[in-house]
């Protein structure tokens, strides 16, 4: 029914974003009343109606927990407000390193925000190189899951890089980083760490040979950049020429952007699902996904498949 009305909003922290989305998708952003309360709490009120239509919500869920409890109160408010359809779209899925429970009396965070989402009133998610893939199996509702690698690959190609080898900074990337080779027809290789605790790296050992080639680290997020950063400086030791990183989400938190700085990595490239300080490091380099969600949400609100935006 691509007759229905479409509406676009966006919580406040990913207003970047959303105006670039709505920019690519051809449609200005809905307006938002933000009642702010003395004590911090606060009601975002749509000011339109959305009736039987469509509404895309955008806004990424990275810390503080507000941009997560501002997204569910909007999806509340377009339920109430009879929207026929509900589309959640969370470029940067947050909690989702909480997958699964990996020691006693651990909660599982990503599957908690999927159930928080469905109740609020969301008939649809759309997102961005989850942490897990199986995280998509925590909703009972379809989940649009896009891969930032058909933004990455052609920045790849543009570099027209001799000898590339694409590397994963750890055992759990390895699948993605082959993905990657096998498409751009180069080498793979894989940093092993040892973590002790989160956010601390204890040992890394390469697995694979790097002699004279120009590696690509790949992996979905940067954190505090202290793996990627540990990577690097095994893979120039291991007789690397250059290092490079690419990551879907730009978390940087901590001493983030001063380790990229001191690092040897010659330029880290991310995308714009959690807004980036690049005047902090003069080595980050953003690719936006507006275009690639704009596309997708106008596939899904015509009914058209989406399998084209899948290279890798």
């Amino acid at each position: 029914m691509a007759d229905q009305a479409t509406y676009l909003f966006s919580t406040r922290t990913s207003a970047t974003l959303a105006e670039k989305i709505a920019a690519h998708y051809g449609q200005e952003l809905g307006k938002i009343n933000f009642q702010q309360f003395s004590d911090g709490e606060f009601e975002p009120v749509l000011d339109q109606s959305v009736r039987g239509g469509r509404v895309f919500l955008i806004g990424s869920t990275f810390p503080p927990a507000d941009n997560l409890l501002e997204l569910l109160l909007m999806t509340d408010a377009a339920k109430r407000a009879s929207a026929k359809n509900i589309t959640v779209v969370v470029p940067y899925y947050g909690l989702a390193r909480q997958d699964r429970k990996d020691k006693p009396r651990a909660p599982i965070g990503a599957k908690l925000v999927a159930n928080l989402l469905t109740a609020a009133g969301a008939t649809r998610v759309m997102t961005m190189d989850l942490h897990a893939d199986q995280i998509q199996g925590f909703f009972e509702i379809p989940v649009d899951h896009l891969y930032a690698s058909s933004i990455f690959v052609d920045y790849i190609k543009s570099l027209n890089l001799d000898n590339l080898t694409i590397a994963s900074p750890d055992m759990g990337g390895a699948k993605r980083a082959k993905n990657y080779a096998g498409y751009l027809g180069a080498e793979v290789v894989i940093a092993y760490k040892e973590r002790k605790k989160a956010n601390v790296v204890e040992e890394m050992f390469l697995i694979g040979d790097v002699k004279d080639r120009n590696v690509i680290l790949i992996d979905d997020m940067i954190d505090t950049a202290g793996t990627l950063c540990k990577a690097a400086e095994i893979l120039m030791k291991s007789g690397a020429k250059s290092v490079r990183a690419m990551a879907t989400h730009a978390v940087l938190s901590g001493k983030a952007y001063e380790n990229i700085e001191k690092s040897l990595i010659s330029e880290v490239i991310v995308t714009d699902t959690i807004p980036v300080k690049t005047e902090l490091s003069s080595k980050i380099k953003v690719l936006s996904c507006a275009s690639l969600f704009a596309d997708v949400m106008k596939m899904v609100h015509e009914h058209k498949s989406i399998s084209n935006k899948f290279i890798i």
